[in-house]
């Protein structure tokens, strides 16, 4: 810069505005939940460049692993991820706590359509929890604590209060949820849980049947509707869990 004319005081002024908009391109990417996690993409990339690339056996340069916020507030706990802020953001209470919420939030709606019910009841807690720290922002810990333990189910996809046998799958837990959210029968709920009975049933039934490639095929697709229709009884219900069963990945 000095060769082009520029005086060692504009250097420094421009590095220092160079530095600062960095830092607010950064604030904002946190904020809004924008930030590029590319650990997900190293599998493609890798076999991309040993299938179409010549060259010497690849040896690892990166390993890729940069964690999200809410991977990092999972992994290495609230202080971890707030200390791992851009500095211009993590001093700032309500910066730090509306970074967390958004990405929480972004979450939510990435999600939602694999499990309506689950993630609707995380979207209700979250608005809890922000209610709860603007009307209550001298309890920062306590709040710290409640987005922290939210963060954690909602990255897991599973609620504190969700059966054993539902853990080890995310399909299961799904159709689960989303027959536990189906309005009670008049006469009151039967004895024992038998949303997690009727889940059981038609994941199983599901499994049973499905074709292969079954996705985006008719007449494939009316062999899981039959299955379902077997337990559900009723049309517009099976079309309903139909869609939830297509987000499975398992099925």
């Amino acid at each position: 810069m000095e060769g082009a004319g520029y005086g060692a005081t504009e250097v420094t002024r421009i590095k220092r505005q160079v530095d600062h908009y960095l830092d607010v391109r950064e604030i904002v990417r946190k904020a809004s939940g924008e930030s590029l996690d590319l650990k997900a993409y190293e599998a493609d990339m890798r076999h991309l460049l040993d299938t179409y690339i010549e060259a010497d056996e690849p040896r690892k340069i990166s390993p890729f692993d940069g964690l999200g916020l809410l991977d990092l507030i999972v992994k290495s706990g609230i202080a971890a991820a707030i200390n791992a802020l851009p500095s211009g953001m993590k001093g700032n209470r309500n910066a730090v706590a509306e970074t967390i919420e958004n990405n929480v939030r972004r979450k939510i709606m990435t999600e939602r359509l694999n499990d309506p019910a689950f993630y609707e009841k995380m979207s209700a807690l979250l608005d809890e929890v922000i209610k709860f720290r603007k009307a209550r922002a001298e309890e920062y810990e306590q709040y710290l604590k409640r987005i922290a333990e939210l963060a954690k189910q909602v990255n897991a996809g599973v609620a504190d209060d969700t059966p054993e046998a539902l853990k080890a799958s995310p399909g299961l837990r799904a159709i689960y949820n989303n027959l536990k959210a189906r309005p009670r029968a008049a006469e009151g709920p039967a004895p024992g849980d038998p949303a997690l009975d009727l889940a059981m049933r038609i994941d199983a039934k599901v499994r049973s049947v499905r074709p292969d490639a079954w996705r985006g095929v008719q007449a494939r697709e009316q062999v899981i509707k039959a299955a379902l229709y077997e337990h559900l009884h009723d049309v517009a219900e099976v079309e309903r869990m139909f869609l939830i069963v297509k987000a499975q990945g398992e099925y």
